[in-house]
């Protein structure tokens, strides 16, 4: 064989591996994805009126992107070459550390000490935590607020070389001395690094606790609530019947290869209602060996942690929405819990409560070109908005007057409901006030106080 028809022969052959997946689209139904996203929907010609979709040839750019034949496989061999030869990752979303271990990107800034919440951010989370632990005091609520550490946080030393943190303090050491004259903070990394474990508390591939690591966080919940902790059996035992969730990002087509902890307890309490999974908006649980009644507003933390605490409570009710409901609760335990890549929304969504009556101090400004807005939510009446740009300082409480009454703000900018959503802002305040309707902006006034 000469050597032009050898080249063809490469060339063709080139081509024809490259149109396998484009041929075989049709025959080769596509797996599940479980790269924590929606894959593209199958693009139409025309709109649900009836009008041409000019976008068309994007979406099928995109479709065919997602949905080619041997698509999982072919991106879990991209990732384990990129992984084990360089050291990188071809998603963004991941960080490709050492030994294998891997982290979510969106941790990347907390463990840097870079785009960090502003003195007045934190101050603005204290006070509205405040807000909260004052109102659980006056309704007979056992209140603890913690936030889980990136695991970045607690495992550090598994980062890339390149990762090199600035020499500044992140939003959760700023946050945790901020709260650490307060009765409802705990401090899960403190609890977590004092953990005598050869086991690590994290997966490696995944971005959470494992249920050893969550049990460590139950025990340090229960003991600040001055509690019995959830039995564990007599044994702890590894399994490695695990896929992460980071891992999936980039090598989507593999099996379980994460190790995840179990212990032999057998658990008695039960769900209520209607249960899908534990990453459900709303999770009720009943247990003839509990006492008391828990309300626990968490996060994907949360799940591994909620039978622990589901067996300790004689009812218990888990939510992951936003705002936090605090209005109606009485006589139970409520606590909030947050990731530490998180911690900025909590200086977004004010919790649905009836705002807090207050008398005006008199050194308080009345503050003009404040951008006011109502929203009726049933019979509360919410008020939120933005200071302006001049009202500077690192710690101010914002009151607002309504037919006579005042009450205090939480510092809250309703990025959503103000049609800038995915901004921030240290100016913003948000409060409801309840009986109330037919209020509008031009029947409000605003003050503040500089501390």
């Amino acid at each position: 064989m000469n050597k032009n028809n050898l080249y063809r022969l490469y060339s063709a052959a080139f081509v024809g591996i490259c149109l396998i997946p484009s041929v075989l689209m049709p025959f080769i139904k596509p797996t599940d994805s479980k790269e924590k996203r929606k894959l593209a929907d199958k693009p139409q010609i025309k709109n649900e009126d009836g009008s041409l979709n000019f976008g068309f040839f994007d979406d099928f750019d995109s479709y065919f992107s997602e949905h080619f034949a041997f698509r999982q496989q072919l991106v879990t061999a991209d990732g384990r070459l990129k992984a084990s030869l360089l050291g990188t990752s071809p998603n963004s979303d991941v960080i490709v550390g050492k030994d294998g271990w891997l982290y979510y990107g969106e941790t990347a800034n907390d463990f840097l000490n870079i785009n960090t919440l502003s003195t007045r951010g934190i101050n603005n989370i204290r006070h509205n935590l405040d807000l909260v632990e004052r109102y659980c005091q006056q309704n007979g609520i056992q209140f603890i607020f913690t936030v889980a550490p990136n695991k970045n946080t607690l495992y550090p030393e598994h980062m890339p070389f390149n990762y090199v943190p600035a020499d500044a303090r992140n939003n959760l050491e700023m946050l945790t001395e901020k709260l650490s004259d307060t009765s409802y903070f705990l401090d899960m990394k403190s609890v977590l690094g004092s953990a005598q474990s050869n086991i690590p508390l994290y997966h490696k591939t995944d971005t959470h606790w494992n249920n050893l690591g969550a049990y460590v966080g139950h025990s340090g919940i229960m003991n600040k609530l001055g509690r019995e902790v959830c039995p564990v059996g007599s044994s702890w035992t590894t399994r490695n019947d695990r896929l992460g969730d980071i891992a999936a990002m980039i090598y989507p087509s593999e099996g379980a290869k994460d190790t995840q902890v179990y212990n032999d307890y057998e658990f008695t309490y039960q769900y209520q209602g209607h249960f899908k999974a534990l990453d459900d908006i709303e999770i009720n649980t009943v247990c003839e060996k509990g006492q008391g009644s828990l309300t626990m507003y968490r996060d994907s933390y949360g799940e591994a942690i909620l039978p622990y605490m589901a067996e300790c409570f004689a009812d218990a009710k888990f939510l992951r929405s936003v705002p936090y409901t605090i209005d109606g609760l009485s006589d139970r335990v409520l606590i909030i819990e947050i990731v530490e890549r998180n911690i900025g929304n909590l200086q977004k969504y004010a919790p649905f409560m009836s705002a807090p009556q207050a008398e005006i101090p008199d050194n308080a400004d009345t503050i003009d070109g404040a951008h006011i807005e109502t929203q009726q939510n049933g019979s509360y009446m919410h008020v939120f908005g933005e200071l302006p740009e001049n009202i500077t300082g690192d710690d101010i409480t914002v009151y607002v007057t309504a037919d006579g009454v005042s009450y205090e703000a939480f510092n809250c900018f309703e990025d959503r409901l103000l049609e800038c959503e995915g901004e921030t802002s240290d100016r913003g305040f948000s409060l409801y006030i309840a009986n109330c309707e037919g209020l509008t902006p031009e029947n409000i006034t605003v003050s503040a106080v500089k501390k």
